[in-house]
C-alpha cells in the first residue's frame, strides 16, 4: 500500500476535517525536522518557505518515511482516525458504574477499609474482585488510606470560641504581637513512642533483634518543663520537679521569678497568653496578676494549634531524640532538654509567632474547626 498522500488520497483528505488536521501537523513536523538538519531540498519545505498554501502544498507525493508521520499517516489511512488502537492486555476487573460505585461509596463512608468495600460491591452488582483491585480503583481518583490526624474534641461552643478569638486577632499587626509571651508546660519522657524511627530491613525480617526498637511502659519516667517565647525573645526552660504542677507552685516558681521580670523588661504593654489548665486559673493566681498589672489573653479552650509554643516543643524533642547517643536516664534527659532549648534559632521562633495573623486566618476560613497548624 502506498501510504504517502496521492491525488486519490488528497480527495479523501478533503472530505475529512480530521485528515487535513493530521496533514497539516505533518507537514510542519516535517519543515521543522528540514530546518534542523539543514535539507533545502524538500518540495514541502521549499514551496512552504516561498508561501504557497497547504492546498497546494499537499499535492507533491515525495514524503520521506519519517517514523512519526509514516505511523500517523498509516493509522489515517488504515481507521480513519490518529487515536490510539486499544490495547491487548489484561480485561478490566470491574465496569466503569462499578468503579463509581466504589468512588462513590468510599467517599460517603470514609472509614470503610478494602475489604467492607469489596462486600459492599459484591452485594450490590454480585461482582467478586480482590481487594487490590478495590484499592487500584481508589488510586486511580486520588484516594489513599492514609492515618487520620488526631486532634482534641472540638464542640460547637469551642467553635464560637475560637472564632470570636480569631476575629479579635486577626487584624493585630507584628508589633502588637511581639508583647505577648507565648507559655506552655510540656512533658517529655527518657524513652518516647513517638513512631519516627524506621530501619531498612528485608522481608521476613521484621523479628530480629537488630531491626527491633524496644521500648519502656510509660515511658521510662519523664521531665515535665515549663517554657516561653516572643518576638526576639524567650524565657529560662524551667523544670518542674517534685510532684504535679499546682496554682500555687505556678504562681511560686514560674510567675513570680520568671514571667514578672519578663514582663517588666517588654514594658507596659506586656501581655501573657498561658492555656485554660487548672493551676493557670487558680484564683490566686488570677489575684496575683491583678496585683502585679500583668494582663492575661483570654484565650479559647481546646485551641493547642494557635499556639506557636507547641511547635516548639516539636522541635525540641527532635532534638533531643537526635542526640548521639540519645539520653537515658532523667539527669540525661533534663540536661539535654536545657542544652537544647537554648540551641534553637531565635528565627524559627520569630517567624513562628509571625504566623499568627495567618492562623487567625484559617482559623475563620474553617469556621472554628481544626487547621493545619
Amino acid at each position: 500500500m502506498n501510504i504517502w498522500p496521492n491525488r486519490q488520497d488528497n480527495a479523501k483528505l478533503r472530505q475529512s476535517a480530521l485528515g487535513y488536521v493530521v496533514f497539516y501537523l505533518i507537514i510542519e513536523d516535517r519543515d521543522l525536522i528540514s530546518k534542523r538538519e539543514g535539507e533545502t531540498d524538500t518540495p514541502v519545505c521549499n514551496n512552504r518557505r516561498e508561501g504557497e498554501g497547504l492546498q497546494q502544498v499537499y499535492k507533491y507525493p515525495c514524503w520521506p518515511q519519517y517514523t512519526g508521520d509514516y505511523r500517523i499517516w498509516n493509522r489515517f489511512l488504515e481507521t480513519g482516525s490518529v487515536g490510539r488502537r486499544p490495547g491487548q492486555g489484561r480485561r478490566r476487573a470491574t465496569t466503569p458504574n462499578e468503579d463509581r460505585y466504589l468512588v462513590l461509596t468510599a467517599r460517603r463512608h470514609r472509614n470503610m477499609n478494602a475489604t467492607l468495600l469489596q462486600q459492599h460491591l459484591r452485594s450490590a452488582t454480585g461482582r467478586t474482585v480482590s481487594t487490590q483491585t478495590v484499592r487500584n480503583r481508589l488510586h486511580g481518583v486520588g484516594l489513599y488510606a492514609r492515618r487520620p490526624m488526631v486532634c482534641v474534641r472540638l464542640t460547637s461552643r469551642h467553635r464560637r470560641d475560637r472564632r470570636e478569638w480569631a476575629t479579635e486577632h486577626v487584624n493585630w499587626r507584628r508589633n502588637e504581637w511581639s508583647n505577648v509571651l507565648f507559655s506552655d508546660e510540656s512533658r517529655f519522657s527518657v524513652h518516647p513512642d513517638n513512631r519516627r524511627i524506621f530501619v531498612w530491613r528485608d522481608r521476613g525480617s521484621r523479628n530480629n533483634p537488630a531491626f527491633v526498637h524496644e521500648s519502656v511502659r510509660f515511658g521510662g519516667g519523664g521531665v515535665l518543663v515549663y517554657g516561653g517565647i516572643s518576638i526576639d525573645g524567650r524565657t529560662d526552660l524551667y523544670i518542674i520537679r517534685d510532684g504535679p504542677l499546682t496554682g500555687r507552685r505556678y504562681r511560686d516558681e514560674i510567675l513570680r521569678p520568671i514571667v514578672v521580670p519578663y514582663a517588666a523588661a517588654i514594658g507596659d504593654d506586656f501581655i501573657l497568653m498561658d492555656d485554660n489548665c487548672r493551676p493557670h486559673r487558680a484564683n490566686l493566681v488570677e489575684d496575683f496578676l491583678f496585683e502585679e498589672g500583668i494582663v492575661r489573653m483570654e484565650w479559647p479552650a481546646c485551641s493547642p494549634d494557635m499556639n506557636p509554643i507547641e511547635h516548639v516543643w516539636d522541635a525540641l524533642g527532635r532534638r533531643v531524640a537526635g542526640r548521639q547517643p540519645p539520653p537515658q536516664t532523667l539527669q540525661e534527659l533534663e540536661r539535654a532538654l536545657l542544652e537544647e532549648w537554648d540551641r534553637i534559632p531565635q528565627l524559627v521562633i520569630n517567624s513562628l509567632i509571625d504566623s499568627m495573623p495567618q492562623r487567625c486566618s484559617t482559623l475563620l476560613a474553617v469556621r472554628g474547626n481544626h487547621t493545619p497548624y
